[in-house]
């Protein structure tokens, strides 16, 4: 068996000199003006240069370097204690290409491809030297996600519809920080199907990796999806329960999710999947002053709400009776516990699948109406609030309404949110505070953007 460690020694010295050629080659090793001042500095980050993501890369490479080092050492090592044994045994072919492939050729490829993904920076210019390297290339190991975020020429080498000549593809800045969540949800291969991870995706949403990149697998659907209803009968029956995919919910079905049933999985708007009980929202006479009614809203413009926006919690039910008042309503949806989305989709209306954390995708001055509702309460961060309060007004045409529907929060909190809604002086149309608890406090408003003309 002297052959196989003299092959074993000689790999081990290969990787070991393996791990120095790329940095020799970029000029690591030559202590030239320039390189000590870009890499050599005490700066972590340079005009357009991320150095620490690329030392992080750099010791990600070097740690599976050392790490197959270690292996065959260790083996050559017992090889030669158990010098004795291995002489009177005979190792198959089989069995010594299965240790070579497993041992050896899988660690090395890796770290070659490690190696070799490691983009260091374009020098640019001849006088200045200006180093410009793609933001955040060196963070991420998976091939996929650098592919998506590198910049993409445009290929006739003109400027773009856009007027730009290239096109940035985004992702949001708490990615690097749920690296290991990003690289399972983009390791996948091209053109097959995606794992059915969408809870994984909405994980890193609501944790700040939003926009998500987008990917180049297929989306799977239920293996036993129906046609949906028709438009005449979708708005107010359950939806087919079969064109759901059940997987990632406690829930299997959407009697499961009936309020009578503790361990349904979700806790907010409970009954939303009771199209009984959604039928009466909106349109009967209220028991609480806090309750206002469609139709009286709609009074205070006649013929001018269109369009708008409902952001909280539901099954589109908001949307489904504006929607027979030939007003167009988009509901924002988060599928916290239950197929929230799925069920706004399968009955004929339009879920916007978003997180608080992300500007809404509309343009300034565009909506008549915003309704909000069971979702942004007293939970809320002040400052955070501010931020999506200063949006939704950005969104808002002049003369549009905001209408803050059964907002709660601790009694003694009032006073903050109260300013919150009053900031931006938009006219009162209705204003109610009523009690919740002995603690708690509901706020229903009717709010008008005035014109601000400039």
């Amino acid at each position: 068996m002297v052959w196989l460690q003299f092959v074993l020694g000689v790999l081990v010295i290969l990787i070991s000199s393996l791990s120095l050629v790329k940095f020799n080659s970029a000029g690591f090793f030559f202590r030239n003006e320039d390189i000590c001042r870009h890499f050599y500095s005490v700066k972590d980050v340079y005009e357009g240069f991320d150095i620490k993501a690329l030392s992080a890369r750099v010791g990600e490479v070097l740690d599976k370097m050392e790490s197959l080092q270690d292996k065959l050492e260790l083996i050559v090592q017992q090889m030669e204690k158990n010098k004795d044994v291995m002489d009177r045994s005979s190792i198959s072919r089989l069995e010594y290409k299965k240790f070579l492939e497993e041992k050896v050729i899988q660690p090395l490829y890796s770290a070659h491809i490690s190696l070799r993904q490691i983009r260091l920076p374009k020098i640019e210019g001849i006088r200045n030297l200006t180093i410009k390297e793609e933001p955040l290339i060196n963070t991420f190991v998976i091939e996929e996600i650098r592919k998506y975020i590198t910049p993409k020429e445009n290929r006739n080498g003109k400027i773009n519809i856009y007027g730009t000549e290239r096109i940035y593809n985004t992702i949001g800045h708490a990615c690097v920080l749920m690296k290991k969540e990003l690289e399972e949800y983009m390791d996948y291969d091209i053109g097959s199907y995606c794992k059915d991870d969408w809870k994984l995706a909405q994980k890193l949403m609501i944790n700040g990796c939003d926009p998500l990149p987008r990917r180049r697998c297929l989306t799977r659907a239920s293996k036993l999806y129906q046609k949906p209803y028709l438009i005449n009968e979708s708005l107010w029956k359950t939806p087919e329960g079969r064109n759901v995919r059940w997987s990632n919910y406690r829930c299997k079905n959407f009697e499961c999710l009936s309020s009578k049933n503790p361990r349904r999985g979700f806790s907010k708007c409970t009954g939303c999947f009771e199209m009984e009980k959604e039928k009466i929202k909106w349109v009967t006479n209220p028991t609480l002053p806090i309750d206002f009614l469609i139709k009286d809203v709609l009074e205070i413009k006649p013929g001018e709400i269109r369009i708008g926006l409902d952001f909280g919690i539901g099954t589109g039910t908001f949307a489904a009776r504006m929607r027979e008042e030939n007003v167009t309503i988009v509901s924002t949806a988060l599928n916290l516990g239950a197929p929230f989305s799925e069920t706004i989709a399968l009955r004929g209306l339009i879920p916007l699948y978003v997180t608080l954390n992300q500007r809404l995708p509309f343009f300034d001055n565009t909506m008549d109406l915003i309704h909000t509702t069971g979702f942004m309460d007293g939970w809320i961060d002040l400052q955070l609030m501010h931020f999506i309060l200063f949006d939704w007004d950005r969104i808002l045409r002049p003369g549009g309404l905001l209408w803050v529907d059964r907002f709660f929060c601790n009694r003694k909190d009032l006073d903050d949110y109260m300013y919150m809604f009053l900031q931006f002086r938009y006219k009162k149309h209705k204003w109610v505070i009523s009690p919740k608890s002995r603690d708690d406090v509901f706020l229903s408003a009717l709010l008008e953007k005035p014109p601000r003309s400039l």
